[in-house]
């Protein structure tokens, strides 16, 4: 499928699921949808809990923490345990401690950081029942969140916002097994594998050689990782792996997965708020930003590699490079198409590329890296980029009321001093944990090992790690030596601030906002559904991001791009 036509059907498909999904979703968290009533009446008397007990913001955020800290802890016990427990065909040994720890903390965050190659570390029993289980859990998590923040804004001397109980199963019964399951069908029909044997071993006829072939339940797997923006998949090359990724039709589809539910929410947001228009707004600042990214990528990678021409230049070898930079891209997908898969795989929270980062040329790199470090609300991960751009909103309304000198509104809630710190400390915890940990790790030796580069492109692969984690993406670089106990630990650290020191102030700007009465709208009011207003959004967005990394971008892709003697 050419670039142009994957474009075209993309926007074609996801307008439509904006629309419908949206509404769809709205109707889930507003309980109009409740067609599995008995199946959730019975997990809510399993868990014991009382679905129609509203929480307050703490006991919201409380019941989160528990219940995200009691899936870490299975999710690590399964695969300290898992060469004991069966489903193991391929025989694969325990995971190390450090290992575990990292990677079960990377599902629970919706990270889906690998430190490892799935097809030769994970036994079947740990893919299913521990990972897979929390790709549709910890994507329910991040909706959750954002539905909760939404409530705040719509509600009205209230002080409760939901019950995160309720808002977590009626997401996975209702959104991401129903959908997850009709595109596994799909997924399966286009020939990816889905089978609990073990590899096969084939004799190559050229070479006499024979060839393990690894396998696995790969094709009811592919949807949730996609649709949850998870990313992480049984295979080491990802989205590249034909049994994951094995026809156009399904690269397709992944793009469309991925970008669904996070385009899809601010139509929920413009519906439970009974404004679809203030939806519309947060959409426009995404789609521009996206859009300037992929293009951005696009031209980037349509550029020759210069190291090929180096390459080329020092044995006297012709190497036209008509096709862009194809040094780590499948000739299926071509350099354009590869492009705006792992533009949209890194703004929002998936990282399930297909094609290497690592050879990516220096601006394409750049776009990869930027755009995460934006907060990945363009348009972000399952929920977190509804609940992350709404940060920026309010951060955007309070700087539009000090132009007009009116007290900031925003769907007629005054945005005063709390509200406003409470959204800076949550859109500031991810520059300064990536800032610090880059800082630490560039100057000791145990993560200085780690880079297969020297120079800018290995600082970038350090730069480039920590921002995955604390954006909670879990795209890679692929120079690092992930799998040390150094990145284990510290990626796990940034993963966990990436998520949780995000979510808590949300859920308390919702708590807050919910308490609060409505004011009119008057004829000072700044208007908060406009093209003005998503301008706004977006220039905030920009010139945090840019406050916050342009120093260490520069230190990193801007370098090398430069060092190769052109500016672009």
């Amino acid at each position: 499928m050419g670039f142009f036509w994957t474009v075209s059907a993309t926007v074609v498909l996801l307008a439509i699921t904006w629309r419908f999904l949206g509404s769809y979703m709205a109707a889930v968290f507003d309980g109009r949808i409740n067609y599995l009533r008995w199946l959730e009446r019975l997990i809510y008397r399993l868990l014991a809990v009382d679905p129609e007990q509203e929480q307050s913001w703490q006991r919201y955020a409380g019941a989160l923490v528990v219940f995200s800290g009691v899936a870490i802890l299975v999710t690590y016990t399964c695969m300290r345990i898992q060469q004991h427990i069966g489903i193991n065909p391929q025989h694969q040994l325990d995971v190390k401690p450090a290992l575990s720890f990292n990677t079960a903390v990377s599902f629970v965050t919706n990270t889906n950081w690998q430190n490892y190659s799935g097809e030769s570390t994970m036994s079947f029993f740990t893919l299913m029942v521990a990972l897979t289980v929390q790709q549709f859990v910890s994507a329910s998590v991040g909706i959750a969140v954002a539905i909760a923040m939404v409530r705040g804004f719509v509600r009205k001397d209230c002080a409760t916002i939901g019950n995160f109980w309720a808002d977590l199963v009626r997401c996975i019964l209702y959104i991401m097994v129903p959908i997850s399951f009709l595109f596994g069908i799909l997924w399966v029909a286009q020939g990816a594998v889905d089978t609990l044997g073990a590899s096969v071993h084939v004799k190559n006829a050229l070479t006499g050689f024979t060839q393990s072939i690894a396998r696995g339940p790969m094709g009811f797997i592919e949807p949730i990782k996609q649709l949850g923006t998870n990313g992480g998949g049984p295979f080491n090359a990802n989205g590249a792996h034909p049994y994951e990724n094995p026809t156009p039709l399904t690269n397709l589809l992944s793009l469309v997965l991925v970008l669904a539910i996070p385009f899809a929410l601010t139509y929920t947001f413009g519906k439970m708020a009974g404004k679809i228009r203030e939806g519309v707004a947060l959409l426009g600042a995404m789609v521009l930003i996206f859009s300037v990214w992929a293009g951005i990528a696009a031209y980037a990678e349509q550029r020759p590699n210069p190291a090929v021409a180096r390459g080329a230049a020092v044995t006297h070898t012709v190497v036209r490079q008509k096709a862009g930079n194809m040094e780590g891209k499948e000739v299926r997908n071509g350099a354009s198409a590869s492009s705006l898969y792992n533009i949209a795989s890194t703004q929002t929270s998936t990282g399930s590329v297909d094609s290497a980062n690592d050879s990516f040329n220096p601006m394409g790199g750049f776009a990869l890296l930027t755009g995460m470090m934006l907060g990945e609300v363009t348009p972000g991960g399952a929920g977190s980029g509804l609940y992350t751009i709404l940060l920026m909103a309010v951060i955007a309304v309070f700087i539009g009321g000090l132009m007009i000198g009116r007290t900031p509104e925003y769907l007629g809630k005054k945005i005063q001093a709390r509200e406003v710190k409470l959204a800076a400390i949550g859109v500031l915890v991810m520059p300064v944990t990536v800032l610090i940990m880059t800082a630490i790790a560039v100057s000791i030796h145990a993560g200085r090992v780690g880079a297969l580069n020297a120079g800018p492109h290995g600082f970038t692969e350090i730069l480039y790690a920590f921002t995955s984690q604390a954006n909670n993406n879990g795209s890679a670089f692929a120079g690092l030596n992930g799998n040390t106990a150094f990145y284990n630990v510290m990626g796990a650290i940034a993963m966990l601030m990436g998520r949780f020191a995000v979510m808590i102030p949300c859920l308390a700007l919702g708590g807050t906002l919910a308490a609060k009465g409505s004011v009119p709208a008057g004829l000072g009011t700044f208007r908060t559904d406009t093209p003005m207003f998503s301008g706004l959004v977006v220039g905030v967005i920009v010139i945090i991001g840019g406050l916050s990394f342009f120093p260490a971008v520069s230190l990193g892709p801007i370098v090398e791009q430069l060092s190769t003697g052109k500016f672009f």
